[in-house]
């Protein structure tokens, strides 16, 4: 199944289902998806304004790599899939991981959105910033379930060490992007 080429309706109703998959780790990349998908909406309600115009260029590359990303995100939502039908250990760990590790590239652009971005969907740069901590904290808990199986302890050692650093960096990007927002929208 690719819940890719299927309706929403089609990828929630099998998530609420008594079924191995989807399951957290495919929500998890669904959920990083939607914040690559917001923030490329802001920036393409931004491109080609004047008020915007000193920044065309940078804001054109970050919706390059936006748009890669929820490419990315959504190919990981079937993978996860594939992953825990067919019961590869490997792949349920690695793709949460990638899930991690790309969400934690995605928050990164929410801050410069909310000066460089259209004003008027600077809640939306917020909720994409909410959108990839969830994403990123629910994969980590899918890698964090899948290590417990894994045999190579050095190797999980690492990937948790990494995670916990990207964790920090993350939740406090969220943290920035709220502050700043709420205090432009008085909130």
């Amino acid at each position: 199944m690719e819940y890719k080429n299927e309706s929403l309706s089609k990828y929630l109703d099998d998530l609420n289902a008594k079924l191995p998959a989807p399951g957290g780790g495919s929500a998890a990349a669904f959920t990083a998806a939607m914040a690559a998908s917001l923030l490329g909406m802001v920036l393409n309600f931004t491109l080609g304004k004047p008020k915007y115009a000193p920044h065309e260029s940078e804001l054109k590359e970050i919706l390059k790599k936006c748009t890669e990303l929820r490419l990315k995100f959504l190919e990981l939502v079937d993978l996860d899939v594939q992953a825990y039908s067919s019961k590869n250990l490997r792949d349920a760990l690695n793709i949460p991981f990638m899930t991690a590790r790309l969400a934690c590239e995605g928050i990164k652009f929410c801050l410069p959105l909310i000066t460089k971005g259209n004003a008027n969907l600077i809640s939306d740069v917020a909720v994409a910033a909410v959108f990839f901590e969830a994403a990123f904290v629910s994969a980590r808990f899918n890698v964090d379930i899948n290590l417990k199986t894994f045999e190579d302890k050095e190797l999980g050692e690492n990937i948790r060490k990494e995670l916990a650093q990207k964790e920090k960096l993350v939740k406090r990007i969220r943290a920035t992007t709220e502050a700043r927002v709420g205090k432009i929208i008085g909130r």
